[in-house]
Order: structure tokens, then sequence, then C-alpha cells
């Protein structure tokens, strides 16, 4: 799963890699679009990742006509999201775009690879939900090989048809676009077959939970919006607190918008061991295991879930100090503000993996709501409040702004835990 994290993030940067070949107004176009298309898509992975939840708890029970109800049920719920912001963005995304970009060259280029995107969004809505479906079925080498097989066809297809290689149409930006849909599209077909392989179409398993797929969709739907929330929250505080970076020094703000991809690409060995250890929570729970057998697989699940965190301040180590190397045109001043955030880098992967393990505990347990309230709490009453008064009041270095993510996780730390050790989660609540 962390591995199949680390190479998603890895195309996405290659993908900006080659368009930044194309000018500074390709990749401004990319980026605009991308701010169009990311939270649709953020929001059928977060609902995916809830029916994984689902998933996982009928794996446990070993009740196909269950596992039938929440494959599908998610299904119907990522389709319908995706239908709908794909509506959203062909009524209002053009018009946004005109209006964010800053020259109508960067707004053409930003539509025209929209256009083309969409279809990756359509693509992405139902391997994401086949992906949850194996994680939540302990197969989760499948998604890993999806890319595998998808990554090399998005790249070279990109190159191909970014620069018109080979006798291929020189398509700039729509290209790369192209070159993503393909890829997307091969990893659907590859899962598909995969699950056509494992379960036909549950043909064989007659009825529906709660009398019909309607009704069923409905129930896991109650159960995955606060996941949803949680998710669309996050997005939306994040980007309002780097709106109020831009009110750092150049040099500093830099520091800042350089380190935010690093850091969410080597956290996913952390991240991904708490959604492991909630997929596996969810598998036990539908076994009906006891409390003492519960609270012994946490105990070392969460002894892993530490070494996670370590390696993964390891790793924000070596990514600084290879900054040097990374970015070897950087000046001195946006050199230091990097090596300035490594204290809070080395700390933060601790608070933060602890508090994603008792988050995903929770949601395996059926108690999303919970989680949502203690994020929601911790953005918008300290996170961006507090960094708009850390920066547009107090004026602070990054050092300060930025161990602001520190003090977010301390401050979720009593409340995520607290639940925990409350053992209301040995109890599985069903909708």
């Amino acid at each position: 799963m962390a591995l199949r994290a680390v190479m998603m993030f890895s195309i996405a940067i290659i993908d900006l890699y080659l368009v930044s070949f194309l000018g500074e107004a390709a990749v401004a176009a990319i980026g605009l679009a991308t701010v169009i298309t990311g939270l649709v898509m953020g929001c059928t992975f977060a609902f995916a990742n809830a029916m994984q939840i689902r998933v996982a708890q009928a794996y446990g029970s070993a009740d196909p006509l269950e596992l039938k109800t929440a494959f599908y049920s998610g299904l119907v719920i990522n389709v319908l999201i995706v239908l709908g912001g794909i509506l959203l963005i062909l009524v209002f995304g053009y018009p946004l775009l005109a209006l964010m970009a800053h020259t109508p060259l960067i707004a053409a280029g930003a539509a025209g690879y929209l256009s083309v995107f969409l279809l990756v969004l359509l693509a992405e809505a139902v391997s994401s939900v086949l992906t949850s479906h194996f994680n939540g079925c302990r197969r989760t080498k499948l998604a890993f090989y999806s890319f595998l097989i998808s990554a090399p066809v998005n790249i070279g297809s990109s190159i191909l048809l970014i620069f018109g290689l080979y006798g291929f149409p020189q398509m700039g930006l729509v290209g790369a676009a192209w070159g993503s849909f393909l890829g997307a599209l091969l990893r659907l077909l590859y899962l598909a077959v995969m699950f056509y392989r494992a379960h036909g179409l549950f043909t064989e398993v007659a009825g529906w939970l709660h009398g019909s797929l309607s009704r069923a969709a409905g129930k896991q739907f109650s159960f995955s919006w606060p996941i949803a929330a949680t998710f669309v929250s996050m997005t939306f505080a994040n980007q309002v607190c780097m709106a109020i970076y831009a009110n750092l020094n150049v040099y500093q703000f830099a520091a800042m918008t350089l380190i935010a991809p690093w850091v969410r690409i080597a956290g996913q060995l952390s991240y991904t061991w708490a959604q492991a250890t909630g997929i596996l929570v969810a598998q036990l729970l539908g076994q009906a295991l006891s409390a003492a057998a519960l609270d012994t697989f946490l105990s070392r699940a969460w002894r892993g879930a530490f070494v996670a965190a370590m390696l993964v301040a390891l790793a924000y180590a070596l990514i600084i100090f290879a900054s040097r190397w990374i970015y070897a045109d950087l000046a001195e001043e946006t050199r230091m503000a990097l090596l300035s955030l490594l204290p809070v880098l080395l700390l933060v992967a601790f608070p933060r993996t602890s508090n994603s393990v008792c988050g995903n505990v929770l949601r395996a347990s059926g108690d999303t709501q919970s989680s949502m309230n203690i994020h929601l709490a911790a953005n918008w009453l300290f996170m961006v409040p507090m960094t708009a008064f850390f920066v547009l009041v107090l004026d602070l270095s990054v050092l300060w702004v930025f161990a602001l993510t520190l003090l977010e996780e301390l401050v979720k730390f009593p409340f995520f835990h607290r639940r925990i050790w409350s053992k209301e989660w040995h109890n599985l609540k069903k909708a």
C-alpha cells in the first residue's frame, strides 16, 4: 500500500516535470486544472477509503452478502459523486479557470488539459473502489501491480504525445492528460479483470443487505460522509494556510512550498501503516474477536507504527540534507529556511502517526463522527487561526509557523487517544 501511494505521487511529479519543458505557462495551467479536479478526485478517494472499512468488516465476518453489498454500494456512491463533480466542472469549472488564470493563454491550456482529464476522474473513481475492495480483502499487492503495469504506459505515452515523437501528434499539455488517461484506463482494466476472476459479478449471491441496493448505499453513505468531510476540511484548511504562508518573505514561502510534496511522499509509510491497521482491525471486529485479542493486536500495531514514524523522520532528514543537490540553484536564504524546518520534521512524525492509527481504528469500528469532529476542530479552531496570528500579527519566522503542524498534532493527541483508551472501539457499530 505504501509503495502504491509513493508511485502515485511520483507519477504526478514526473508528469509535472515533463510539462515543465513546455514553460512556466504550461506548469501554471496544469496547476490550475489540478485545483479544479483535486477536490473531486479526493472525495472519491475518501468515499472509497470508507468503503474499504465496510469491505474489511464483511471479509472478517466471511459473509458474501455483506461483501457484495459493500462493494456495489461503494461503486454506486463513487460513480454518482464523480458524475456530479464532472457536471459541476462542466458548468462552473471553465469560467473559474478564466477568472483564476493570469493570462488567456494559461486559461486555454488549463481548459484543454481539463477537458481530457475528466476521463481520468471517471476511471480513477472506479479504480479506487476496486483498489479499496482488494485492500479490504487483504489483496493489497494487486493495486500495487496495477501501478507497475500502468506507470510505464502513463509516462511513455505522455512523453510521446507532449513532444510529438516518432510520428505521434505533438499535443503539448493535452498530451499529458491523454497519457494520464491511458495509464488510468489500463489500471482500471487490470483491476476489473482481477475482480471478475475473484468474484465474477457476485451473481451467485442473491439479494442485498437492508432489502435493496439503494437502501444499502444510503446507509453506507451515512457511514462514509464524515470521512469525506474530514478530507474536504483538511484540504480547504491547507489551502487557507498556504494562502497565509504567502505573506512570509519569498525565501521562507519557497521553503514551505518545496517541502510540502516531500512531506506527503515520505509520510506515506506511516500513513499506510495506520490505514492497514484500520483495515485489519475492521476484519478482526468482523470476526467478533475478544477485547483482549483486539488490544494485543493494536499494541503490536502501535509498536510497528513507532518504527514507521522513525523511518519517516529519517526520510525527512535525508530530504532536507539532500535539498542542496535536489535543488542546486536555490538561494542560500531558502536553503537555510529549509534547514530550519528539520527539528519540527524530526518530531512531527511520531504524534501524527499515532493520531492516524487512532483515527483509522475508530473508523474501523464504525465511529467516523468522532474522528471527523477532532479533525475539524483542530483545523478551524486551532491551525487556521493560529497560522494567521503567527504570520499576520506576530510576523514570526518560518520555523515557528511550521511548528504549528506539530502543535496541531499535539492538540489532537489527547482527544484521539482518550477515545481509544475508552475501549468503545471494541464494539462494532453498524449503520
